[in-house]
């Protein structure tokens, strides 16, 4: 039976829903998580009468077919790149991007990767550094001894060492044309990819980019209630696909009892 088949797709799919759920509350914690979105597309369609064709006297259109559906399938896991609260903690060199962009940070072999992760250190050669240890691009180096280190809202990092006020550089921040198609790679990093379109680098606080916060970092925007709420709605769609394979199965035993 037909029906076997498409409540079987249902319950996949309503498994990667759990699944992606399931993921968004196990980086509650995680500083710059953005929460997933399971998105889903019904499958082809079995035409048992075709719409629009003349009826069977010729003298009219069929006004309306029989479409039967076979299912559904996952069409993407979207990321929802929405603002999460800042959250202070009073490290100077804890930045969140309030607003849109990304930290460009050195991945291996050199390449360009990006994060929301503003909760950087320096490495011993005081140079500013991801909690990985990937160097924060462009370089921003702070020297042993430096005291009040102070980022502004521009990006401009600055210390005092030895009673004298210097400029240690400035932190750049990139925007996409569609930040969903990044790709991610862990620890809080993304990559470009075709779909996400290439960076465009800008200053913090100009128009269309965020200004950095020093001293605070940026909590995930997962919901809890809401993640529970979907979760529960999840498991009632799964047990419902479940029932229908359980009716199905039901009724193929009553025929097959029949042909006996």
């Amino acid at each position: 039976m037909r029906a076997l088949a498409i409540a079987a797709t249902g319950m996949n799919a309503q498994q990667t829903n759990v699944e992606v759920i399931a993921n968004n509350i196990a980086n509650i914690n995680t500083t710059g998580f953005k929460r997933a979105r399971a998105e889903f597309t019904d499958l082809l369609y079995q035409v048992e009468r075709m719409q629009g064709v003349q009826n069977r006297g010729g003298e009219g259109v069929v006004p309306e077919g029989a479409e039967l559906g076979l299912g559904v399938r996952l069409a993407a896991i979207r990321n929802l790149n929405l603002q999460g609260t800042l959250n202070q903690t009073g490290n100077n060199l804890d930045l969140a991007l309030n607003g849109a962009g990304w930290f460009q940070v050195q991945g291996p072999n050199g390449e360009t990767l990006y994060t929301r992760d503003g909760a950087f250190n320096t490495n011993a050669q005081g140079q500013m550094v991801t909690l990985d240890g990937y160097l924060v691009d462009p370089q921003v180096t702070i020297p042993q001894g430096a005291t009040d280190v102070a980022v502004s809202e521009n990006g401009q990092v600055s210390y005092n060492l030895a009673g004298v006020s210097t400029q240690a550089g400035t932190l750049s921040i990139v925007t996409f044309p569609n930040e969903a198609g990044l790709s991610a790679q862990g620890g809080n990093l993304f990559r470009e990819t075709v779909a996400s379109g290439a960076p465009v680098a800008g200053v913090p606080g100009d128009e269309g980019y965020a200004t950095v916060q020093q001293g605070y970092l940026e909590d995930s925007n997962v919901d809890p209630v809401k993640e529970i709420s979907e979760l529960i709605a999840a498991q009632r769609a799964y047990e419902m696909n479940s029932k229908v394979i359980s009716a199905a199965d039901d009724m193929a035993g009553v025929v097959s009892k029949g042909l006996r």
